[in-house]
């Protein structure tokens, strides 16, 4: 099933929750763009600091502390065009994501005090990507928010300590999970394709070649389409909670 949008009724709190800064524009960023034009509030909460996103080889000048403040800044700018809030960071490190009960705690707790109405995330089960072997931050992050998810975000046996924080049991209505192989929603996004294209450009520091990105990113038209009439998608695994 192909569709323009998602027809939510009323105004969506919406949450995404990725391992890197550039995930939300690479995996979902024309659906996101789609989401703000009609009016939903979009927030990011990125895990990791992307501290280890260059090659020493090309980039000698660059260094783990230098490039934690370039990437926030690139994340920001990215964020704005998509018409997503300011982006939140976790600040762990890039790489080393492990899907454990301490982080799954941490998601919990920040899934109880954002309390989206829609949850965005990967999906842990892709094992290949495009490019080759998926990243494996972004499989442990879908693991981690899937598991704080359910059964815990919105139960009060789960956690407890949370509420001596302040933070009560929250349930998403859904849970969008992008860069999946077994999709059950396709969104066609290709009337903000550019935006979710100069957004991605915003990371300058991992583009290396504007021109031989531009030329990959065109490349996923639909097969249906044509380049002179291109046609975008982006695929989701969608899961309903009410």
């Amino acid at each position: 099933m192909t569709a323009t949008t998602n027809a939510w009724e009323t105004s969506q709190k919406i949450l995404v929750i990725l391992a890197h800064p550039d995930d939300p524009e690479f995996f979902c960023g024309g659906t996101l763009a789609q989401w703000a034009r009609e009016g939903h509030s979009i927030t990011y909460l990125i895990l990791t600091n992307g501290n280890k996103g260059f090659n020493p080889a090309t980039q000698a000048d660059m260094t783990h502390e230098k490039l934690v403040p370039i990437r926030k800044v690139e994340q920001a700018q990215a964020a704005k065009i998509i018409g997503a809030n300011p982006p939140l960071f976790l600040d762990l490190e890039d790489g080393l994501l492990i899907p454990d009960i301490h982080l799954r705690r941490i998601i919990v707790r920040e899934i109880r005090r954002h309390k989206p109405d829609i949850l965005v995330t990967c999906d842990p089960q892709n094992l290949f990507a495009l490019y080759g072997i998926n990243h494996p931050d972004h499989r442990a992050c879908g693991q981690v928010v899937l598991d704080a998810v359910f059964p815990a975000a919105g139960s009060p046996v789960f956690f407890p300590e949370l509420l001596d924080e302040g933070f009560e049991p929250h349930m998403p209505k859904e849970v969008w999970c992008s860069l999946t192989n077994q999709p059950n929603e396709t969104i066609d996004i290709t009337e903000t394709w550019n935006i979710k294209l100069q957004a991605i450009l915003q990371h300058k520091s991992q583009v290396q070649d504007v021109d031989k990105l531009i030329e990959r990113m065109k490349a996923r038209r639909t097969e249906d389409s044509t380049e002179e009439n291109p046609r975008y998608e982006e695929k989701f695994r969608l899961v309903k909670y009410s």
